[in-house]
């Protein structure tokens, strides 16, 4: 009599009779040091909001830049020294030319009598050589434009690489959120790794509860249920949730976890998604219907 009692109280009250309870999160992410050198600036406080791929920190970037500038004058004289393939046979092909219109008068001359066999024989001959030296040339210059293509091209790798040390210089928020902790300062050393500050998406929280073997069959993926904020005092504030991760191995219940069957050692972690107006806060307790609504 005194169980139905306390039950219609709480009823009048407006308490909900929680099926599950657990406490809320968010996606957290440390963000570390991609470099070593002194931290310059790191733009950052707790509660600060950051968008998703700000830069808010900067490492001493002063000998990567000027191993770039190094590696940028190397490429400009590679390119500097690329042969213009037409120019620098022009002169050969020009003497071919000259070479042909010979022949081709020697053996006009031949035909009238006016020439005999061997000076036609050596303005051929005189053809066939430029003709090699033209083949040679250009084989050469071939191969020599090769090479400093692929002179080029590793120094282009060189850069890219310089370039991404760069990039790796400046301390960038992953995700949108807020900055929940700072761990260095500008003029500190940075060493690769080292953490710079956490950042939490607050806009989008979960609420990580327990249920039994019993309450997991009325749950799945996508199913809407009503989460409930506890904010002391009696104060329970009702939020749309909607499930978005079910554990696939059952646990021991935890110490600080209360579902509704005490006496089963073992349940099932569930994760339901709720928009955060603003008064929801990593850690808080809350608590969970399992009626869809």
């Amino acid at each position: 009599m005194l169980v139905g009692i306390s039950v219609l109280a709480a009823c009048s009250q407006g308490t909900p009779d929680y099926e599950a309870t657990g406490t809320f999160e968010t996606t957290e992410v440390l963000v570390s040091s991609e470099a070593s050198g002194r931290l310059l600036a790191l733009d950052v406080e707790e509660g600060d909001s950051v968008r998703a791929f700000q830069a808010v920190g900067l490492v001493d970037t002063i000998q990567l830049s000027l191993k770039r500038d190094q590696l940028m004058a190397s490429m400009k004289a590679v390119e500097v020294q690329r042969p213009n393939l037409p120019k620098q046979i022009a002169a050969l092909q020009q003497r071919l030319a000259t070479a042909q219109k010979e022949k081709q008068r020697m053996e006009n001359l031949l035909k009238a009598g006016a020439a005999n066999q061997k000076q036609l024989d050596d303005w051929e001959a005189q053809v066939a050589l430029l003709r090699k030296e033209i083949a040679a040339q250009q084989s050469s210059l071939q191969n020599s434009h090769a090479s400093l293509s692929e002179q080029g091209a590793s120094l282009a790798i060189q850069i890219a690489q310089v370039e991404d040390q760069l990039a790796k210089c400046r301390a960038v928020s992953p995700i949108s959120g807020t900055v929940l902790a700072k761990y260095a300062e500008a003029g500190e050393l940075a060493t690769i790794g080292k953490p710079l500050f956490k950042v939490a998406d607050m806009n989008r929280m979960y609420l990580r509860a327990y249920v039994t073997s019993d309450q997991l069959s009325k749950l799945k993926l996508g199913d809407a249920v009503t989460v409930y904020a506890d904010y002391g005092d009696a104060h329970q504030q009702p939020y749309p949730g909607v499930v978005t991760w079910i554990a696939d191995r059952a646990e021991f219940t935890p110490k600080t976890i209360l579902t509704k069957d005490e006496r089963a050692d073992l349940v099932y972690a569930v994760k339901i998604a709720v928009k955060n107006d603003g008064q929801l806060k990593i850690g808080l307790y809350g608590g969970v219907t399992l009626t869809k609504k």
